[in-house]
């Protein structure tokens, strides 16, 4: 790529245009927690909280899982709208959809198993684990909602169309925030009245979401062919393409769920350091999804297009915004972090045990920065096999690191796992990168 590309305004602005909204998207996520978190915590009994906590994290574990029909679908999409087939973007996202209702009636099905197995792993008391039960059969019926929204993201950010994507998820949580204070605080619905305000704003976010497909289908063009979308070689394709990302996005949550277990070894006081911790990695995601979003439609596109050119630029680009995006977050983790830890706990021995392992957490965005960006990258080159053999060789480094570094140094072994982790995710992608520029040139 020529100097003259990389200081192209146009590329930039369109980095940019992308990475936006997915920022102010993801931002609106903890405020909807923290709202759900004060109705409850109004609530006369302290097991409400504990009831929700533990319901709200059931949902993201399992909808987590299932964050490939997003990622899955995006990759299509971008490669289509790339080649100017407007039938094959409409047959992508009717595939999307197919898979999308399938696995939500099998989950609606088994939900009862679901429920024990979830709450077989987590020790909670009969109060608390009777309300998140309460929680879970009201929120579940909003699954179908869910996973057809993950397959709406993905075709808005394939067509490169993030303003939808945000509209849809800033209507979602504000009606979620309007309906607790409705149901929990005007109508005393207690746990009942969050999940039931969860499902609802979930199902009617993708009426709205639909709206939004409608319109860009019709400025698209393309007409729906039931032999395209029904395709056996496609549809074939696109579910091994999720398989793959399911595979790795399972290792990515066990790996996280393994870092916590350990922690909880160490006792109460670094569990709690670690959880306030953590919220630091999810910030620091915020606004790292953002540039890596806008690097799958861009990437997927000129796949489609044949632009090997354009593809680099566009890998230099967002990686180029998403490390000074990085570096101020380490430059705010060094100068407000204390500041911040106080902010989340107010117990002086968790603050100091979070504050030993700070350096940590400063480093940390340098590092995971790459493991983002290239995801994207990948996504939208629908390279899942890549992804998942990547994930696997990580993860492998990742257990191996956590017993030798453990042993060594405790505790703060956990957090030299966790950049290795990292580290090795990004490198098992880099060194297969080549095979990206591949597919543009084919």
């Amino acid at each position: 790529m020529t100097a003259s590309a990389f200081f192209s305004l146009p590329s930039h602005r369109e980095t940019w245009r992308l990475a936006w909204p997915i920022i102010i998207s993801n931002s609106s996520v903890p405020l909807l927690g923290a709202v759900d978190t004060a109705v409850v915590g109004h609530l006369p009994e302290p097991h409400y909280i504990g009831a929700v906590a533990i319901g709200a994290l059931i949902f993201s574990f399992l909808y987590w899982g299932f964050g490939f029909l997003r990622m899955g679908t995006t990759g299509f999409v971008a490669q289509a709208s790339g080649e100017g087939d407007a039938t094959e973007v409409r047959s992508v996202l009717a595939r999307a959809l197919i898979i999308s209702a399938v696995i939500a009636a099998g989950v609606l099905i088994i939900q009862p198993v679901v429920l024990w197995l979830a709450l077989l792993m987590i020790d909670g008391s009969s109060l608390v684990e009777g309300g998140a039960a309460d929680y879970f059969y009201v929120r579940i019926w909003g699954a179908p909602a869910v996973l057809a929204n993950y397959a709406l993201m993905g075709f808005f950010i394939g067509i490169r169309n993030t303003k939808a994507a945000l509209t849809v998820q800033i209507f979602m949580n504000g009606l979620n925030i309007i309906l607790d204070l409705i149901f929990v605080i005007g109508f005393g619905w207690d746990v009942i009245g969050v999940a039931a305000a969860t499902a609802i704003s979930e199902t009617l976010a993708l009426i709205l979401g639909l709206f939004l497909v409608r319109r860009e289908l019709l400025r698209l063009g393309g007409v729906w062919q039931r032999s395209a979308i029904l395709s056996l070689a496609k549809m074939t394709r696109l579910l091994a393409v999720n398989f793959d990302i399911f595979i790795r996005t399972i290792l990515l949550i066990f790996a996280f769920a393994y870092f916590t277990a350990q922690a909880a070894k160490e006792g109460d006081v670094t569990l709690a350091a670690v959880a306030v911790l953590m919220n630091f990695i999810h910030f620091m995601a915020f606004g790292l999804d953002g540039f890596a979003f806008a690097a799958e439609g861009m990437i997927g596109t000129a796949i489609g297009a044949k632009r090997p050119d354009k593809l680099r630029e566009i890998v230099y680009v967002t990686g180029f915004w998403a490390l000074i995006v990085a570096c101020l977050y380490a430059l705010v983790y060094l100068i407000f972090g204390p500041a911040i830890i106080d902010l989340l706990t107010g117990i002086d021995e968790v603050r100091a045990r979070a504050t030993e392992f700070l350096p940590w957490l400063i480093f940390m965005p340098l590092v995971a920065i790459w493991s983002y960006q290239i995801d994207g990258i990948f996504i939208g080159a629908v390279q899942s096999k890549e992804m998942r053999n990547g994930m696997i060789i990580s993860f492998i480094a990742y257990m191996a690191a956590m017993y030798i570094f453990g042993e060594l140094w405790g505790t703060q072994g956990l957090w030299g796992a966790l950049v290795v982790f990292f580290v090795v995710r990004a490198v098992t992608l880099a060194v297969v990168y080549p095979r990206v520029e591949r597919r543009a040139r084919a």
